[in-house]
C-alpha cells in the first residue's frame, strides 16, 4: 500500500526553512506508519503551506498565521487515520 506524501512549501526569503523542517520532524515522529514522505519545497512570497497529496491542509496566507503543530497533526490525522488518537494533541 502506498502511503501519502505531505508537502511543506516555505518561503526561502523569509527564512521559514527551520519552521518547515521542525514541522516535518513532528509529523514524521507522530505518523511513523501512516505517511511515507514529507517533502520540503522552497518557495517565495511569504508562503507557508502544508499539503497532503496536493490538497492544502494549512495556508499561512489563508489562515493569517503559522499553524501550531497540533493543528496540523489533527487535520492530517482526520484525513489519513481518523480512528487514531493523538494523545495531548487532541486536547
Amino acid at each position: 500500500m502506498r502511503t501519502p506524501r505531505v508537502e511543506i512549501e516555505y518561503c526561502t526569503r523569509c527564512h521559514f526553512l527551520l519552521r518547515a523542517a521542525w514541522l516535518a520532524q513532528e509529523l514524521l515522529t507522530t505518523f511513523t506508519e501512516e505517511i511515507g514522505e514529507v517533502a520540503l519545497q522552497p518557495g517565495a512570497g511569504g508562503i507557508f503551506e502544508v499539503r497532503l497529496e496536493g490538497t492544502v491542509l494549512w495556508s499561512r496566507q489563508r489562515e493569517g498565521r503559522f499553524p501550531e503543530a497540533k493543528e496540523i497533526k489533527q487535520r492530517l490525522r482526520d484525513r489519513i487515520a481518523p480512528e487514531r488518537p493523538l494523545g495531548h494533541s487532541d486536547r
